[in-house]
C-alpha cells in the first residue's frame, strides 16, 4: 500500500467540501432578503496584534485575510455592494512609523489586486477608491487610479475602498463641486465672461469662500446713503461679510416696492446665499444636489454596518448614508472576523427593511424638497 501524500490532497477534499457546504447555506439564505450593501469598519487590528503578542503590522496583515474571506463571503452570499473603512484621514495622526507602513501595505495589496488569480478577477469585482486621494503618498494614488481604470469594465459586483476618507470631508466636498458646478451653469445662463478672476457684466458679484459667483436675478435697488434689503448701498464699492466681498453698483431705490429683488442672507458659517420674496422661488441647494456629488454616489446607501471588536461608534463614517442602516457590532476583532459573523449579519435584515427603506427614502425627499422650495 502506497503511503499517503503529505496532506495536500486531504487539504483540497477538505476546502471543495466546505466551499459546497458554505453555498448550500447561501442557497437557502438567499430564499429571504440579502443587503444589497454590507459596509465594514474594520476596527481591532492593532488590539489583535497587541493580543496575540505580534507586530502591530502583522495584525493589520491577518487583518487583510480577513477581508479577503470576507468579500468572497459576501459576494458568494449575492451582496453586489461591500465597502470598506480602510484608511482615515484621522489616521494620518498615528506614530508616523506605523503610518508609513499602512501606506506600503496598502500599496502591496493594491498592486495585487490586479493579480491574475486576485478576488477581483475572480468575481468581476469593479473597485472604487472613495475619499481625498490627494492625501495619499503619490505611489498609493498612481497604484489606486491604476485600479480604478482597470476595473471599470467590471459590472458584477463592486468594492468601495474608503481610503483617506471622513464622512464629514465628504460632505464638505460635495458642497463645493456642486458651488463650482453651480457658479459654470450661471455664468453659461447669463452670458458672464470670466477675466483674472473678475466677472463682468456682473450688476451684483459675490465672493462666497474665495468662489466668484454672479447674481442670477436682478440687482438689489441701491440708493446712496440709505439701506435696502439689509444690503449697503451707494456708489459702486465692496462690502465684507465674514469674509466674503460684496460688490454693488449705484442704483435707485425708489420702485423696490415694485420689483422686490433677492436678499442676500447669512446661513451656518458665514456660507452667503440668495433668496427671494418671490412665491414660490426654488432655493440655490437641495438636498439631492449635495447627494448627487458625494463620493459614494456611486453606490445606493447601506444595508447594514458591520463594526468589530464591539463599538458602536461610526467614527465619521458614512454619517450621510447610514440614517436608515443596521448596526451590527460583534464583539470579535476584524481578524477573527469570519463567515458566521458575514451569516448573522445578513440575517438580522428584517424581510420588509429592503423595501421600507426605499420607500421612506423617497418620502423623506419628497418631504425635503416641498420643504426647501416653501422655504425659498
Amino acid at each position: 500500500m502506497g503511503r499517503y501524500d503529505d496532506g495536500g490532497t486531504a487539504s483540497q477534499l477538505f476546502a471543495s467540501w466546505g466551499t459546497f457546504m458554505r453555498r448550500c447555506l447561501f442557497g437557502l439564505l438567499s430564499v429571504g432578503p440579502i443587503p444589497a450593501h454590507f459596509a465594514f469598519i474594520m476596527d481591532g487590528n492593532r488590539r489583535y496584534a497587541k493580543k496575540k503578542n505580534i507586530e502591530v503590522g502583522a495584525g493589520h496583515k491577518h487583518g487583510f485575510s480577513s477581508l479577503m474571506s470576507v468579500l468572497k463571503y459576501c459576494y458568494e452570499l449575492g451582496v453586489k455592494y461591500v465597502t470598506i473603512y480602510a484608511f482615515s484621514i484621522e489616521n494620518f495622526k498615528r506614530n508616523p512609523a506605523e503610518v508609513q507602513n499602512l501606506m506600503n501595505l496598502l500599496l502591496e495589496k493594491i498592486n495585487g489586486l490586479l493579480k491574475e488569480e486576485s478576488i477581483v478577477n475572480q468575481y468581476g469585482v469593479r473597485v472604487y477608491f472613495i475619499g481625498n486621494l490627494k492625501l495619499l503618498s503619490e505611489p498609493v494614488r498612481v497604484a489606486a487610479e491604476k485600479v480604478m481604470t482597470a476595473t471599470a469594465n467590471n459590472s458584477k459586483v463592486v468594492l468601495l475602498v474608503c481610503l483617506a476618507y471622513t464622512s464629514s470631508d465628504e460632505i464638505v466636498h460635495a458642497v463645493q463641486v456642486f458651488c463650482k458646478h453651480k457658479s459654470v451653469e450661471i455664468q453659461a445662463l447669463n452670458g458672464h465672461k470670466a477675466s483674472n478672476g473678475v466677472i463682468n457684466r456682473a450688476k451684483i458679484v459675490k465672493k462666497i469662500n474665495s468662489l466668484m459667483v454672479p447674481d442670477v436675478e436682478e440687482s438689489l435697488a441701491l440708493k446712496e446713503n440709505t439701506a435696502c434689503n439689509g444690503v449697503v448701498e451707494g456708489v459702486e464699492g465692496t462690502e465684507r461679510i465674514n469674509g466674503g466681498t460684496v460688490y454693488t453698483v449705484e442704483e435707485s431705490c425708489d420702485n423696490k416696492d415694485e420689483a422686490p429683488g433677492p436678499i442676500a442672507s447669512r446661513i451656518g458659517n458665514g456660507v452667503i446665499v440668495e433668496t427671494s420674496e418671490k412665491q414660490g422661488e426654488h432655493p440655490i441647494m437641495k438636498l439631492v444636489d449635495v447627494e448627487k456629488y458625494m463620493y459614494m454616489a456611486v453606490a445606493p446607501d447601506p444595508d447594514i454596518l458591520l463594526r468589530s471588536s464591539g463599538e458602536t461608534r461610526l467614527s465619521n463614517f458614512l454619517l450621510w448614508q447610514t440614517s436608515n442602516c443596521l448596526l451590527y457590532s460583534p464583539a470579535a476583532l476584524w481578524p477573527e472576523i469570519g463567515l458566521w459573523h458575514v451569516v448573522w449579519g445578513s440575517v438580522k435584515l428584517p424581510t420588509e427593511q429592503l423595501i421600507f427603506r426605499e420607500e421612506e427614502e423617497a418620502v423623506i425627499t419628497t418631504m425635503t424638497q416641498q420643504t426647501c422650495s416653501t422655504d425659498g
